[in-house]
């Protein structure tokens, strides 16, 4: 496919690859060598002195064989030269991680106005600059700059992520490491001088391997009626959820000095996305809450929701949250509640929220959960897992609860116990939020999506 050289290229050249720990140019080495990248990798330095016991040339041109992807990490007012020189290769992908160009301000903006000129009218395509470099979690691509030690990289998934931000971006994926959510791809494109985020959409578009699009956006980089076309065949084909930043007047300033991105108004980005079917997240939070349940659940028939839980509080906030997402919580039918009624105590609540109360075993949520799922289009099973007659195989009843074909959610808060069995859930794909209005937003998110669908 078109961008596919960013992501699985067969060679990769690392220009101002350095010979000292802790600069740029070493960490990108060390990191993809360090990895399972299968490619082959050639370090570029004027100093041909060996790095980490690989061959240093020259330049991208000594190179003597063909050159899929080069990164290059050299102060700004030396990249023009080899940005030159990579399109002399034939190179076919660049990724410029250098910053001191549009971003900050007239001078810089000429320096990246030179490079546009380089690149013209010529094969090569180029990500950034300014940027923090890309991922490929199935291929084992890693070109970003920073250490592994210091910024964890997520397992293999199927959400891929797109950032203007290469600070947003080490952040998240540095979060998504620590919780054990997977990624497909990752790209921070900074200033979009060529390959910006409309292209990138329509390339994870055709990605087998994503099946839901995160984006963290400061304004648009391309023609803004493009950006709208691919949107609308984008989200036919998978969910777009969407952080855009710079929606306060200082936040769009700042947006301009970060990746010289022309913010605009929030209502109108807010519109758009609604009017064409993207999800938008009010906080990041929110916008790998939301991935989460599009990786790993089928979307809902539509926006009746069974709430089950072992804590009344935390269902009466979880009934607050549905109301204002404007979801349905209709109660369980006569017929289920006279056969439920038979076979669990009379101080259950059978309403909807449904309490089971702190004396809930695993039986009485799968007794609950497997009687009343036919009749909702979704559940989310809050579950307190510090209650004392809980058994650990509450678990495995959820889990089991997937075979029904519905979205299936849970809601857990505590410590080190209730962390070790989210975690069990997570990694057989049932999404476990800690507060009941993230879970109940989450299944709303995939109700507004089902609908544009």
């Amino acid at each position: 496919m078109g961008l596919d050289f960013f992501f699985s290229p067969k060679s990769v050249a690392i220009i101002g690859a350095s010979h000292t720990p802790g600069k740029v140019g070493y960490a990108i080495l060390d990191d993809l060598l360090k990895g399972a990248f299968k490619g082959n990798v050639y370090p570029v330095n004027p100093d041909t002195t060996p790095i980490l016991n690989k061959t240093v040339y020259p330049s991208v041109k000594s190179i003597p064989d063909k050159i899929d992807l080069a990164v290059i990490a050299v102060p700004a007012e030396g990249v023009p030269k080899v940005l030159k020189e990579c399109v002399d290769k034939k190179v076919k992908g660049v990724v410029i991680i250098s910053g001191g160009f549009s971003e900050i301000g007239e001078e810089g903006r000429k320096l990246e106005e030179k490079c546009k000129k380089i690149i013209k009218g010529k094969k090569t395509r180029v990500i950034g600059p300014n940027c923090l470099g890309t991922y490929d979690s199935s291929t084992d691509l890693d070109v970003l700059f920073l250490t592994e030690e210091r910024m964890g990289r997520p397992k293999s998934g199927n959400i891929a992520f797109i950032t203007q931000s290469g600070a947003v971006g080490s952040t998240i994926l540095d979060w998504l490491s620590g919780e054990h959510i997977g990624l497909s791809k990752f790209v921070s494109y900074g200033n979009a001088m060529d390959i910006n985020e409309t292209e990138l959409l329509e390339y994870l578009a055709g990605d087998e391997s994503t099946r839901v699009i995160a984006v963290y956006l400061e304004g648009l980089k391309s023609d803004g009626r493009k950006f709208i076309e691919t949107l609308k065949k984008t989200v036919k084909k998978k969910p777009v959820v969407v952080l855009k930043a710079g929606k306060t007047e200082k936040g769009s300033k700042a947006a301009i000095s970060h990746t010289a991105s022309l913010a605009g108004d929030a209502r109108i980005y807010s519109a758009v996305f609604k009017q064409f079917g993207a999800i938008e997240a009010n906080d990041w939070t929110e916008l790998f809450d939301f991935c989460k349940v599009f990786a790993t659940q089928p979307l809902p028939n539509g926006d009746n929701l069974l709430v089950v839980t072992d804590g009344g509080g935390f269902g009466v906030l979880a009934t607050d949250e549905a109301e204002r997402q404007g979801l349905k919580l209709e109660e369980p039918s006569k017929t289920i509640k006279k056969l439920l009624y038979k076979q669990v105590p009379k101080y259950v609540s059978l309403h909807n929220p449904i309490d089971l109360t702190g004396d809930v075993t695993a039986e009485r949520y799968k007794l609950v959960m497997e009687n009343c799922i036919n009749e909702y289009d979704g559940i989310v099973a809050i579950v307190l897992f510090q209650v004392p007659m809980l058994e650990e195989t509450i678990v495995d009843v959820l889990i089991g609860m997937k075979r029904y074909g519905k979205p299936i959610l849970c809601c857990a808060s505590g410590g080190m116990f209730t962390k070790k069995l989210s975690d069990r859930l997570e990694a057989n794909g049932i999404p476990v939020y800690p507060t009941p209005e993230r879970a109940v937003k989450a299944f709303s998110a995939m109700v507004k999506f089902s609908k544009i669908k």
